[in-house]
């Protein structure tokens, strides 16, 4: 192993077309992925039941067939019930290739199928709500609250890798609050923030499926995995016990409003930040930091008194070296954060503001 992070793929679509990123480490965590948090168990880990997990938790895991508007295969994926009415969550990247215009199919536990609309898309949270035609009668998943995770907890992750619909693989909670970034719909860039890490097998399909705790309660929507490269340093082949899953606490909000609304409110600072290059810092007498490009007119920044050309040297009490940092600090809004925390140059006075972000 070299001290390179490891790629981190989508483990989505039962297709050849997976797209692979290298984890932004430094962005958003000084270094590590995320930060790892502590939190002894109270014993030592045990099992589930897998087949009574199973028993309980897979009635409400879906498989979804997508089709591209111009009819071509789009994939396939996994979903839970989370509401009766036939709704759906799982990943948007699971279904983007089926919008405008294309199809999305529902193949349920029992061997029934329904064709399905997509409800909502979130391609900022990689989180999506589909609703099938008509209520199949099957349960609605229970949730769990995934900020009462521990580390070392055993955990299950129900979906269909490769297709294989009603697959189960266990594991345990390997690491909480996990930060990456991965890539999303258009060429944009999906956020993963408080992830909970697992080594219970996820390869792709399993991607929108549910990772339930041994009351088959859901904690996590199963979206990412590190791979290994190979020696011409890409990223391919299945589980390697890095798995990462959006934590319940996160997700059903989300969910909750894509359901009502059709889409989600986000939080914004109201600043346009770009990082500043070192060498150019260091050769104009900039502190290294991130440059204000620009400020919104009335946003909680702009009454804080910051600039365009002011420097942000610090985001959430991490030094400031992706933007991105401010997207993961404007999104840790919606998990009852409502303060983001900056640091920044505005001449030769250095200050630190809290500012409520609003919404967008």
């Amino acid at each position: 192993m070299t001290n390179e992070p490891a790629p981190v793929r989508r483990p989505p679509l039962q297709r050849p077309l997976v797209l692979t990123l290298a984890l932004l480490l430094a962005a958003v965590a000084g270094g590590v992925v995320g930060g790892f948090v502590v939190r002894a168990t109270s014993g030592p880990a045990t099992a589930c039941d897998a087949r009574r997990v199973s028993d309980v938790g897979m009635p409400s895991v879906v498989t979804l067939v997508v089709t591209m508007p111009s009819g071509a295969p789009g994939g396939s994926g996994s979903g839970e019930i989370v509401r009766t009415g036939g709704y759906v969550l799982t990943n948007d990247h699971v279904v983007s290739a089926g919008a405008g215009g294309g199809s999305v199919q529902i193949l349920y536990s029992n061997g029934a199928s329904a064709p399905a609309r997509i409800v909502g898309r979130d391609p900022l949270t990689d989180l999506a709500v589909v609703q099938a035609n008509g209520d199949s009668g099957l349960p609605v998943i229970q949730v769990g609250r995934s900020q009462d995770l521990v580390v070392g907890q055993p955990v299950v992750a129900l979906g269909a890798p490769l297709g294989l619909a009603g697959t189960v693989t266990a594991g345990i909670v390997s690491a909480l609050d996990r930060q990456m970034q991965l890539p999303a719909d258009a060429g944009g860039t999906a956020h993963l923030f408080n992830a909970v890490q697992t080594d219970a097998a996820i390869n792709p399909g399993n991607s929108g499926g549910a990772l339930v705790d041994c009351e088959a309660r859901l904690v996590g929507i199963n979206t990412a995995i590190a791979t290994v490269p190979n020696e011409a340093g890409q990223a391919g082949g299945g589980s390697v016990g890095l798995g990462f899953a959006i934590g319940a606490d996160v997700a059903m909000p989300i969910a909750d409003e894509l359901i009502e609304t059709g889409t989600v409110t986000h939080y914004t600072v109201g600043l346009t930040l770009r990082a500043v290059p070192p060498g150019l810092a260091e050769r104009i007498g900039l502190p290294a930091g991130l440059a204000v490009v620009s400020v919104a007119a009335g946003s909680p920044a702009a009454q804080a008194g910051i600039a365009v050309g002011d420097i942000v040297t610090g985001i959430a009490g991490s030094p400031a070296v992706s933007a991105d940092q401010l997207t993961v600090a404007e999104l840790q809004v919606r998990a009852g954060q409502p303060d983001v925390s900056l640091t920044y140059r505005s001449g030769g006075t250095e200050r630190t503001v809290a500012l409520t972000a609003t919404r967008e």
